[in-house]
Formats: C-alpha cells, sequence, structure tokens
C-alpha cells in the first residue's frame, strides 16, 4: 500500500487520520480490489459522490511505534453496532418503526442537548447526549502505545425533486420514473477516525483531536431529465480526548480514559430533533487496541482489578473485551451493552440491522411482503434493497443452519468454591395445594401448560411466597448473570408474574420501580426475568419497610 501521502509523526504526536482534518477537504478512502497494485489510496473531492466504502480505515501511519491493531477481527460485530436500528422490519419507509430512527449513541450539539437542563449522565446509550465518556483498565508493557478508533454515522438527506413545466426543480415526496419508484428519505454516511499515541506521553497530558466531517451535496439525474436525487450533508464538528492515569500500586492496571465530545455550534433558535441530528454523531462507538497492551474486563473483573473496574465511569457507553474467548488486546466500547467477547453468529448470513430479533423469523418475514411492499423497501434505502435481494437468494440449507445450533454438549460445571462458601438461600416452590397440579402432557403438545396461571402462581424465596405484585430487591448472580442485570443489582422492582420454564425451573418477570416506562412495559408484557435466587423479598423488616403482597388464594376473575 502506497502510505507516501501521509504524513509522518514522531512517537510524541498523536496521529489522526487526514481524511478527518476539515482543512484538507477530502475523503479517503479505499478502492476496491482491482487488476491493478493491490490496496492502492485513492482519494475523492468532498463534493462529489463517494464510493460505497468510503470510510472505510485508510492506510496505517508511517511511524513504527503506531501500529495498528487488528480491528478487522471485530469489525462484523462493530459494524452490527454501527447500523442497528438503521431500518427495521418491514424495511419501508411508511412503517411507523422507521419514522423516528437514530436511537443508539446520539452525540448532538450540546447547546441543544441542554436546552431543558443538564442530561443526567448515565451508562444507557439510548439517551441522547453531547458526549460520550469509556474509562478502561489495561496492563501496559514500558514502550506501550494506545490506539483508538472512534466511528459513527454522519447522517445525508435523500431528496428527491421534480422537474416541473417550467423547468424548475420542487422536492417531493415520491416520484416514479420509468417504472422505478424514487422515495425522499434519511441515509447514513460512515465515518471513522484514528488517534494513536504512546501511553506514556498521556502521562505529560491529555491529548485531543478534531472528529469532523465535512458537509457536501452530491446530486444524480433520473432518466429522461424527469428529475434529479439530491443527497446532501451538514458539516459534523468533534473532538477526541485521551489521557491516562498511573496506578496507584504496583499491582494495579492503569486507567484509560477516551472522551468524545460533539463541538458543533447549532443555529440560533429552537431546533426540532430531525434539525438537530444533522449535525450529530449517531451511532457512536469506540475500538481500542495499540501495541504492547492487555485490557482487563469491567464486566467480570479479576479479584485484584474489581475496587479499581468499580471506580470506573462510562457515560452513555460501556466497554467490553472484543475480539477471540480469552484475548484481551481489544475493547469495544458501544452505546448497547453488550458482553464480553461479543460476535455475530457464523451461521447468520448478513445484517438485518435488528441484532435483537432471530435471523431465521426476519428471513422468513421478509420473503411474505406483498411486492408492493417490497417495491417501497426497496425505493426507502440501498441497505433495504441489499436485504431483500440478499434474502430472496438464500437457498435451503442457510435457512436449514438458521433454524438452530448447538454450540458446545460440554456438562455443567461444578459451582464455584467462592460460590460454595456463601450461605444457601433458600428458594421453594409453594405447597402442592396452593399450585393447582400441573398435567402431565408433554409441554410441546397442546394442553401442556394446562394448570399453569403466571399472573397466580408463587414461589418461596427466604419464606415468603414471592407472586404478582410482591415487591422485591434485585441481587443477580455474579459470573453468570446476564451483561445487563449486573448494572440493575440493589435496584427495587415489582413482580408482574412468575413463569414456569420447560425444565421445571422458575423465572420471576419484575418491572423495575423507579422506571418511569414500567405502566407500559407491564401494558405490553415486556420484563426483566431473574431466578428466584436473585431477588430479596422485601418486608417489613426490611430498610424500606414496606410490606410484601401476598398472592390472592385463586384466580381473581
Amino acid at each position: 500500500m502506497n502510505h507516501a501521502n501521509l504524513r509522518q509523526v514522531d512517537q510524541a504526536t498523536p496521529f489522526i487520520e487526514p481524511r478527518d482534518v476539515e482543512h484538507e477537504r477530502r475523503e479517503t478512502v479505499l478502492r476496491e480490489p482491482s487488476d491493478g497494485p493491490a490496496d492502492d489510496l485513492v482519494t475523492a473531492p468532498a463534493n462529489q459522490p463517494l464510493p460505497q466504502n468510503a470510510g472505510q480505515p485508510s492506510p496505517p501511519p508511517a511511524s513504527p511505534s503506531a501500529a495498528r491493531p487488528d480491528f478487522e477481527r471485530v469489525r462484523a460485530v462493530a459494524d452490527s453496532v454501527l447500523y442497528e436500528g438503521y431500518l427495521l422490519y418491514p424495511y419501508r419507509r411508511s412503517s411507523p418503526k422507521n419514522r423516528v430512527r437514530w436511537q443508539f449513541g446520539v452525540l448532538a450539539p450540546r447547546d441543544w442537548v441542554e436546552a431543558d437542563g443538564p442530561v443526567s449522565p448515565g451508562i444507557a446509550g439510548s439517551a441522547e447526549s453531547w458526549y460520550q465518556q469509556t474509562e478502561c483498565l489495561l496492563e501496559p508493557l514500558p514502550d506501550a502505545v494506545v490506539h483508538a478508533r472512534v466511528r459513527y454515522l454522519q447522517l445525508q438527506r435523500k431528496s428527491v425533486r421534480r422537474r416541473s413545466e417550467d423547468g424548475w426543480y420542487e422536492p417531493v415526496d415520491s416520484l416514479e420514473v420509468a417504472g422505478t419508484l424514487h422515495l425522499s428519505f434519511d441515509e447514513a454516511v460512515p465515518r471513522e477516525v484514528d488517534v494513536v499515541v504512546p501511553l506514556a506521553e498521556l502521562l505529560l497530558g491529555e491529548r485531543s483531536v478534531p472528529v469532523t466531517a465535512p458537509g457536501g451535496e452530491e446530486t444524480e439525474s433520473l432518466p429522461d431529465g424527469a428529475g434529479w436525487v439530491v443527497r446532501r450533508r451538514q458539516p459534523v464538528e468533534a473532538r477526541v480526548t485521551l489521557s491516562a492515569e498511573r496506578p496507584d500500586g504496583p499491582a494495579a492496571p492503569w486507567l484509560l480514559r477516551v472522551r468524545t465530545e460533539n463541538t458543533g455550534r447549532p443555529p440560533p433558535g429552537r431546533l426540532t430533533r430531525d434539525e438537530a441530528l444533522r449535525q450529530a454523531l449517531v451511532a457512536t462507538h469506540t475500538l481500542i487496541g495499540g501495541q504492547g497492551v492487555e485490557f482487563v474486563s469491567l464486566t467480570d473483573p479479576p479479584e485484584w482489578a474489581a475496587r479499581h473496574a468499580a471506580g470506573c465511569r462510562n457515560v452513555h457507553t460501556f466497554p467490553v473485551l472484543a475480539g477471540e474467548e480469552g484475548s484481551r488486546e481489544l475493547v469495544l466500547s458501544a452505546p448497547i451493552i453488550l458482553p464480553d467477547h461479543p460476535r455475530v453468529a457464523p451461521e447468520s448470513p448478513g445484517d438485518l440491522h435488528d441484532s435483537a430479533e432471530i435471523d431465521e423469523i426476519l428471513s422468513l418475514r421478509t420473503l411474505l411482503l406483498t411486492d408492493e411492499e417490497k417495491r417501497e423497501a426497496r425505493a426507502t434505502d440501498q441497505r433495504a434493497a441489499d436485504i431483500l435481494e440478499r434474502v430472496e437468494q438464500l437457498p435451503p440449507e442457510v435457512f436449514e443452519r438458521l433454524h438452530g445450533a448447538i454450540r458446545s454438549l460440554r456438562p455443567a460445571q461444578r459451582a464455584r468454591p467462592e460460590a460454595a462458601a456463601q450461605p444457601a438461600r433458600e428458594v421453594s416452590v409453594p405447597e402442592a395445594d396452593s399450585v393447582p397440579p400441573r398435567m402431565t402432557t408433554p409441554w410441546w403438545e397442546e394442553g401442556g401448560d394446562d394448570g399453569l396461571s403466571p399472573a397466580t402462581d408463587s414461589v418461596l424465596v427466604d419464606g415468603v411466597a414471592v407472586a404478582k405484585g410482591s415487591i422485591v430487591r434485585l441481587r443477580p448472580r455474579k459470573g453468570g448473570a446476564d451483561a445487563q442485570d449486573m448494572f440493575l443489582a440493589g435496584r427495587t422492582a415489582q413482580v408482574s408474574a412468575v413463569f414456569h420454564d420447560v425444565d421445571g425451573s422458575r423465572h420471576v418477570a419484575v418491572t423495575l420501580e423507579d422506571d418511569p416506562a414500567a405502566e407500559l412495559h407491564s401494558w405490553y408484557g415486556r420484563f426483566r426475568y431473574f431466578r428466584p435466587d436473585e431477588v430479596q423479598p422485601l418486608t417489613s423488616s426490611c430498610d424500606d419497610h414496606r410490606e410484601v403482597p401476598q398472592p390472592p388464594d385463586r384466580p381473581v376473575p
């Protein structure tokens, strides 16, 4: 690869990709492999249409200390974060799901975000903010180099314009030309910027570099002079700052902080959300690696680092170890809470922009769209058109793989020594006469769940019958809980139901007491599920002196 057009940097200088410096007004892109020299670097002026792979990583800096980590190992997961919720099934513009978009990692101009007061800091990446902060722990070698890559989407407005009889071009919502439908819609352009700096330099002071994406406009003429498709972007201005703190002991880990801030200034006046998003970083997330560094899990830290992990302050994002299971060279800090070493299932044939859904279900439902619905989806966005084409060409063997996979047949592990040392919680089912008898019909046959009533069934925890209406404190188990459950430890919740699993176990469905949307979640049945040994009943003897509602003797009509 030709690196001649990249400026030289020394070890004391943070490196930033030249494509992200606004005054250069150029976009660095990688050309698809061709018959010419492989991986040649090509550039396109900012006021020209960008290739489809614009925003892909540019070649590494020439400095030997700035060795680039293998971010490609986690690109599939990072791209899933980048485009999560970009466009949801049924992939049509008219769908209510696709009328309010851009829900994760939104960093908007500060003046707009704080127009009604400061936003409370929290981990949730679905809360719109003007900054995002990652704090993670690492164990470095003496000559360690840190490499941070900030990735985001820049919004792009696609506007369809029709040629009128008097020769003027007027914006329209839709236009059909030569049998092809064209729709006005918001798209997005992927952007990323790399910062590389020796860890020792961060002890002398923080390092800040600009994160900018220029505005621009591209036009595409429609057949027979019927109109134009105009794509327009507003400039995005931001800053990423790296800092580090030396450990307070010989065996303690270092703390690395990466903070990304939107520094843009919105125009005067009260902006709508859609207007503010034009200057926002969307789906913002950070990849962190380097040379001579190993990171420490914040989700399941080793005992010697637990105190330091608890002191990390992550705002609107959360870092997890990335790459192969057991590796510690990479971190992905995302606005969507993930477990350590997240990965895309190998059976998945492509991104459907909804990672919380099942590929098989989405693919089958997409195939069932009517021809008119598919026509609208193709006109909505090129990514929707790509999904339709991919799904329609899936062979039967791919659908068979999507139906399910067995990852492991390992026997259940023994309880960990520290878990065995803890006093056992009293968890049992109620007496036989307090719950309708369960039928002996197998669960997969009709009638297999006769006699079960989640709304009235109960389970005994510490001698207290926990059922619908009970108030409990959440105590997720360590080392085996869902990645999101750990953030709910100590919170109080109200039990909505007690569910029976097909293996005979029970789960307590709850809604958080301090969740403003708790009533809405209960209305449409969206609960958080915990095992009985992960909840603590709150009675009058507990710290908040609340009575635990008891289940009724019989179902209430």
